[in-house]
């Protein structure tokens, strides 16, 4: 029987501010990561897949597992923050279920209270399940570096798999959520090669809410992960659900134009073909929960 690998030697650093994250960023560049959950790192140093020297543990500065929300401002979420926190916060389940879907959707609930929002979006996995999420709900990362806070949209912040909008030395502070319109509704379902704790096949995030000025009474965000190089959004669906009233028919079609809108890849998890079939039949029934939900039925 093989042994198992162990941690490579590190420095342990928690830092005092924001600001001294990001100096040790800057002067250990390369050799210095981020921790907060550590579901990621440490399985990566214990595999060989990263060596860092000095490990930075910004959990512990002040916000960073704070969750706050007020009808005015939206939702804020400290980057530190577990998900299993953020799942089960009052004003999320409330306001945001779409998120909590998401995130339940991750691994297992163990490895929920140490993994982190902040971390499934910063590792860039085109399969992260709350990237999609973050992405229809118009998520903001407020993010901190050598100039202080800068603000990126979640649609923004992915480039490539494993590669973000962050700069050197700067990290992720915090997620702002603006309230979401009057009648918002969302759905999240993923497709993986088990019922829990995979990495998505693919995943699929809707949501609608009424406007008067959508020729179908109703505006639509459709966000897709694991079947392009980052998380996607499908503006031509989203475009055939505004311009028509909402049938069947319409629903078919805008579930059409989200496969089109995918470029996947064949993986030892999937062919792209099938991710390319599934990611049609998951936005129609995301879609026709989502409008049921809007009409009441």
């Amino acid at each position: 029987m093989l042994p198992t690998p162990g941690l490579p030697s590190f420095d342990y650093i928690q830092p005092a501010s924001p600001a001294d994250v990001t100096k040790m960023l800057l002067k250990h560049d390369g050799d210095a990561r981020l921790f907060m959950g550590g579901t990621d790192v440490f399985v990566r140093m214990r595999d060989g897949f990263i060596t860092p020297k000095f490990l930075i543990d910004v959990k512990r500065l002040p916000g960073m597992t704070a969750i706050k929300f007020t009808k005015r401002a939206g939702l804020t979420i400290g980057a530190g923050a577990s998900m299993n926190a953020i799942a089960r916060h009052p004003a999320v389940v409330e306001h945001y279920p779409i998120l909590a879907q998401a995130i339940d959707s991750v691994a297992s609930y163990q490895l929920r209270t140490r993994a982190t929002m902040g971390g499934n979006l910063c590792n860039a996995s085109p399969a992260a399940d709350t990237a999609p999420a973050a992405i229809v709900l118009g998520a903001n990362l407020v993010l901190y570096g050598r100039r202080g806070e800068r603000v990126v949209p979640a649609e923004k912040f992915f480039l490539a798999p494993g590669k973000t909008a962050l700069k050197p030395g700067e990290f992720l502070l915090r997620i702002e959520i603006s309230p979401l319109p009057k009648g918002a509704v969302g759905k999240y379902m993923k497709l993986g090669r088990n019922a829990h704790g995979d990495l998505a096949i693919v995943g699929v995030a809707v949501l609608g809410y009424p406007d008067k000025r959508a020729k179908s009474g109703y505006a639509f965000r459709i966000a897709l992960a694991s079947v392009a190089p980052t998380p996607i959004r499908s503006p031509q669906a989203e475009s055939v659900l505004m311009s028509s009233p909402i049938t069947p028919e319409v629903i078919a079609r805008a579930a059409t134009a989200a496969m089109e809108t995918a470029q996947p890849i064949s993986d030892v998890r999937s062919s792209a073909e099938y991710r390319r079939a599934m990611v049609k039949t998951l936005t129609r029934r995301a879609l026709e929960a989502v409008v049921d939900l809007m009409h009441g039925t």
